[in-house]
């Protein structure tokens, strides 16, 4: 329902409408797992036609699409012919903004059922996805590389504008080598490197993560102003950056995982290197962010949290460095910058 539309609910509905959200996000991922968008977008289709291809109940699949259409996605001619409308063309395998791998991502039985457990996860402090996986959620993609591929793809879609309005925020002029830790297909990478001719960058990634970046890089056209450098950032991390980049990865792991990677940093950096953090820096108080909700999938995902300035300012002075400044973004990250103490 449109938020305006929620907005003029009593709060009773309002509530209720927001316990059965998770209604929406199933009936999306059925729609990506069956490539509806896809099989539409090549023209008008009669639902007997679509069971055919999808191998599905013809009558549950009209009633399906009629929910589609409820949710714009679809409309349908009154005779069981359905065409695709452009909000259900975003959903069509390579169609800006990935939302095709965001929905299979986000919304997959392995993501939701960590959700189950977000109870337990308040309860004891213990990642709800770890007990449903049977291991740490990166542990589990990295077994699991069509999963990987996704979740990778889905960093672009989920994080939007983010690399472009970082780009623009941040000053990388006097800079001649970034480093992008943990920047799985360079997506970030590209899009500084793209602003700035004459930087160079170094991606440093886990094997399985950056299997996908070339491709990226190439199609960015920045492939040959980077190195492509596989390793952990729990072994260390590459030396010769003027700035080492972390977007979105000191909020998934615990303060001691997170001192262990800021470590390895620190020990590498030169006196004028910088650490640049690129997270959804909480505001104090009541007010609204995205993070905040953000910082529940970090509960029940990976077991980090998303933090406040402050909150980043002691993190950072436990691993030997000093906050000097936190920049704002078009986005809903900020950049927080640090230097070795």
């Amino acid at each position: 329902m449109p938020a305006t539309h929620t907005a003029s609910l009593p709060p009773h509905a309002q509530l209720v409408q927001m316990g059965t959200a998770h209604w929406m996000s199933h009936i999306l991922y059925v729609a990506a797992k069956l490539d509806l968008a896809d099989h539409l977008a090549k023209g008008r289709t009669h639902v007997d036609d679509l069971a055919a291809v999808t191998k599905t109940h013809s009558l549950s699949l009209g009633r399906f699409l009629r929910t589609l259409g409820h949710l714009g996605l679809v409309t349908e001619d009154g005779a069981g012919h359905f065409t695709l409308t452009p909000l259900g063309e975003a959903l069509k395998t390579g169609a800006p903004g990935s939302a095709r791998a965001a929905i299979l991502t986000l919304a997959s039985p392995w993501m939701t059922n960590g959700w189950t457990r977000l109870l337990e996860s308040v309860h004891t402090g213990e990642p709800g996805l770890e007990q449903t996986l049977g291991m740490p959620i990166f542990d589990w993609l990295a077994q699991h590389p069509e999963e990987a591929s996704l979740f990778s793809e889905t960093m672009v879609s989920f994080h939007g504008a983010e690399p472009t309005a970082v780009a623009a925020a941040y000053d990388f002029s006097t800079m001649n080598t970034v480093v992008d830790i943990g920047g799985a297909t360079g997506n970030l990478l590209a899009a500084i490197l793209g602003r700035y001719p004459g930087l160079r960058g170094i991606l440093y990634d886990l094997p399985h993560v950056v299997r996908d970046a070339p491709e990226l890089l190439q199609a960015r056209g920045v492939a040959d102003r980077v190195t492509v450098n596989p390793g952990s950032f729990f072994d260390g991390v590459p030396s010769g950056g003027d700035a080492y980049l972390f977007s979105h990865i000191i909020h998934d792991w615990t303060e001691a995982q997170c001192l262990t990677i800021l470590g390895h940093c620190r020990r590498t950096m030169a006196p004028a290197s910088r650490v640049l953090i690129i997270e959804m820096v909480l505001p104090s108080g009541n007010a609204p962010h995205p993070g905040k909700m953000l910082d529940m999938m970090m509960l029940v995902g990976p077991g980090g949290q998303e933090r406040t300035e402050p909150e980043y300012r002691a993190l950072l002075t436990k691993a030997g460095l000093r906050l000097t400044k936190v920049v704002p973004t078009d986005s809903a990250v900020s950049i927080v910058e640090a230097m070795i103490a």
